[in-house]
């Protein structure tokens, strides 16, 4: 199987917070983990907000980007091509999804059928994005994407 986290799944990985559990049991039973592009600049963006809201201290911080650059560079990324920002303007027209979470929901979708039946489980925390998830797996042009 393999594991599509969009970014709110992700960050999971790298903080003690509901659903992280989950996330890196997903992530330990996946035979690969994939990801948007975008999710980079989006999670580096979330663990700098922790240290502003000083949640985190600077040598956690060091720490916290030193690991996730590590887990980043083990997973497959998933690049901004012109089909892919296509498909996502349709699915946030019509599932009422803001930008990022079509792009994430259409990188997936490249994924699932670039694996040719191989089975892609998106990951999301974000219950709009994960309904869409759910109508676009039941889709013919979605097959062998899943969502949780």
């Amino acid at each position: 199987m393999i594991l599509y986290l969009e970014t709110s799944r992700l960050v999971k990985l790298f903080f003690d917070e509901e659903g992280s559990a989950e996330t890196r049991d997903l992530v330990g039973r996946a035979d690969a983990v994939a990801a948007s592009i975008v999710a980079y600049a989006e999670a580096r963006a979330a663990f700098a907000r922790k240290r502003s809201e000083q949640e985190i201290g600077s040598d956690d911080f060091r720490r916290l980007r030193e690991d996730f650059d590590r887990a980043w560079g083990a997973m497959f990324v998933v690049g901004l091509t012109e089909p892919v920002v296509r498909a996502a303007g349709d699915l946030a027209e019509k599932h009422g999804l803001r930008g990022f979470d079509a792009i994430h929901l259409a990188s997936a979708a490249a994924v699932a059928s670039a694996a040719g039946g191989a089975g892609v489980l998106f990951c999301t925390a974000d219950r709009k994005l994960r309904a869409a998830a759910k109508a676009l797996a039941a889709t013919a042009s979605a097959e062998g994407l899943k969502a949780v």
